[in-house]
């Protein structure tokens, strides 16, 4: 039994490690591709990079040539050729400089190409998040979301920028030295290489064994973020419960789980320099022993020994550069991988192809068997049927959980229903574009979202042609401009952290932008929930304003703020179980009477 259990931890390993490498290949590969419009300009980088690497091999030559020379003068004449030493080292000056500037120029198109992929990475995801559908935002954390769009990227571009340009230039370098040394001396190129092997041979037991703690690192790094985001949005939250020692229990079992994974990946990272600077001095060693026997046995020349003391450096460096080049992009590849993840996700369907577009709409709305459920096994909404007329206040009330916002979520195509159809002026949603449907509607949401910018900006916000009369005049029907009027700047003060604004002055001023929308049919989603009653009376007013004329729809948990609605839509459990205006509901004494009247009790 425990052999047959040890079998399986073996085998669950080995697939562990083989998905490990798939997907560090698979992310490269995606990588490469995702950069085949700069092929070209890599390509320029790397023959840029060659040709420095020639120059940069020849030195060696050249050095052994100073040092047969000087060893010859020496031992013929007693005098030393100056004039053959100066044309000779004035060579090397010249091409030593021109290595270093194509090497500069090639390291330069590399770095601008990583910052173009990093920038349109950036731009890619800014893209892609407004095409992604609410339910990928329903089933991810904001912080893992944020994270995709900021570490990882930046991992990306950070550790491209320092292996990819290494990587070329290394590998060119070793394969020139390669070449070289053989091409001078075999015995010693056999020598310095067998040397170079065995240390080598230890480095990739580390590479082989790495890829695991990158992928780690970057998934507890976007979980770290994650949970940083939650507890610090919701910060009154965790002090009112007194759960900071919870909440510093979590975090903390986060980071220890992100030191261990950190502390390994960098440790892989760190160790690759001081092994391949063992083989270095390892090959030296080497090429010091057998070239002293081949000087004494078959009087090897001074010059080619000193060459190879030049050629275990460069060819050693290059190896260790290579090896932290692939430790990098194991970095790269597992944060590729993440943000590729998320722009390969399941978009919103295409809608290019639709063309009708509804304009002069009156506001007539259908709502025709809707079934839905975010999830398929649970459905919400079950087979509702209403009919809303233009112009008509209409109250959607009910516990919690009975659909509400939903419903209007299904009405705006924030998501698709299951079955069924939603019709405006007799058009189906479905034959019209997203952006016309949101055009219709002006939302007043419990949240408010106001950005840092000037009051006028957030009045105006991506509306066109909208003069500051008609800002002022918005704000004076919804009640808000004595207060704007009031501020140090007027309708020019920036909205930022030492502006306190109150949760109704807030409300006050989305009504007041909604109001500027122009939109011929409105939702008011719990708009009231979060001010104090007298607060409560003066968006009351200032959202009767906003509909007039209009057709509107209206959550409220608050029952006294929909007495004047035309019709009121009673749900429980996704179906209307009631339906009428205020009065005729009370006089039905049923599900309604019941909510209404738990809420004045006391009356």
């Amino acid at each position: 039994m425990a052999k047959k259990v040890k079998t399986e931890v073996v085998e669950t390993k080995k697939r562990r490690q083989k998905a490990e490498k798939g997907s560090f290949k698979r992310a490269m590969v995606k990588l490469l591709l995702y950069c085949r419009k700069y092929w070209w300009w890599m390509a320029l980088a790397i023959a840029l990079g060659a040709v420095g690497v020639v120059f940069q091999i020849i030195g060696p030559n050249k050095i052994s040539d100073i040092t047969n020379l000087i060893v010859q003068g020496l031992r013929t004449t007693g005098s030393v050729d100056t004039k053959a030493v100066t044309d000779i080292a004035i060579f090397l000056v010249i091409i030593y400089v021109a290595g270093a500037i194509l090497t500069y120029f090639q390291q330069f198109i590399l770095t601008t190409v990583t910052q173009k992929v990093t920038r349109k990475f950036r731009h890619d995801i800014s893209h892609k998040i407004n095409r992604m559908p609410l339910n990928y935002f329903d089933t991810h954390m904001f912080g893992d979301i944020l994270s995709r769009v900021t570490n990882d990227v930046d991992q990306v571009g950070q550790s491209m920028n320092q292996s990819i340009g290494n990587l070329f230039h290394s590998t060119i370098l070793f394969l020139g030295v390669f070449i070289m040394m053989f091409v001078t001396e075999w015995i010693l190129a056999l020598t310095v290489i067998g040397a170079t092997i065995i240390g080598f041979s230890f480095s990739l037991i580390f590479l082989t064994h790495s890829q695991k703690y990158f992928v780690q690192n970057q998934k507890n790094l976007a979980e770290l973020n994650a949970h940083a985001e939650e507890v610090y949005s919701g910060h009154n939250v965790v002090q009112l419960f007194n759960a900071k020692e919870q909440t510093e229990k979590e975090f903390h079992r986060i980071n220890k789980r992100l030191y261990t994974s950190g502390w390994k990946s960098q440790f892989i990272s760190g160790v690759m320099g001081p092994i391949m600077g063992f083989v270095g001095n390892f090959g030296f060693v080497a090429v010091v022993i057998v070239g002293a026997i081949l000087a004494i046995y078959r009087g090897e020349d001074l010059g080619t020994i000193t060459a190879f003391m030049i050629y275990v450096r460069l060819f050693a460096n290059p190896l260790s550069q290579i090896a932290q080049s692939l430790t990098s992009l194991q970095s790269t590849s597992a944060a590729s991988d993440r943000v590729f993840e998320f722009l390969e996700a399941k978009e919103l369907a295409d809608e290019s192809g639709k063309t009708l577009v509804l304009e002069n709409v009156k506001g007539d709305v259908s709502f025709q068997h809707v079934v839905f459920g975010y999830d398929k096994n649970k459905t919400i909404i079950k087979d509702f049927s209403a009919e809303i007329k233009a112009g008509q206040k209409v109250a959607i009330v009910g516990p919690t959980g009975a659909g509400k916002t939903t419903l209007v979520n299904l009405l705006m195509r924030f998501y698709e229903i299951n079955s069924g159809d939603i019709k405006i002026d007799g058009v189906s949603i479905k034959d019209i574009k997203r952006e016309n449907v949101h055009k219709l509607f002006g939302m007043v949401l419990q949240d408010t979202w106001l950005f840092e910018g000037t009051i006028k900006e957030n009045l105006r916000y991506n509306t066109e042609n909208i003069t500051d009369e008609q800002i002022v005049e918005a704000c004076k029907k919804v009640g808000v401009d004595h207060f704007i009027q009031t501020l140090s700047h007027g309708y020019d003060t920036i909205i930022d952290d030492a502006v306190n604004l109150s949760a109704g002055q807030k409300q006050l001023l989305t009504i007041a932008r909604t109001m500027l929308e122009n939109c011929p049919m409105m939702i008011l989603d719990e708009a009231t929930s979060s001010v104090d009653t007298r607060t409560e009376v003066l968006l009351q007013q200032a959202m009767d304003k906003v509909m007039e004329g209009r057709t509107s729809f209206i959550i409220a948990h608050r029952l006294s703020t929909i007495k004047n609605a035309d019709i009121i839509f009673v749900l429980k459990d996704g179906d209307i179980v009631e339906s009428g205006n205020h009065e005729q509901l009370l006089a039905a004494n049923g599900f309604y009477a019941d909510l209404y009247n738990s809420q004045f009790e006391e009356e």
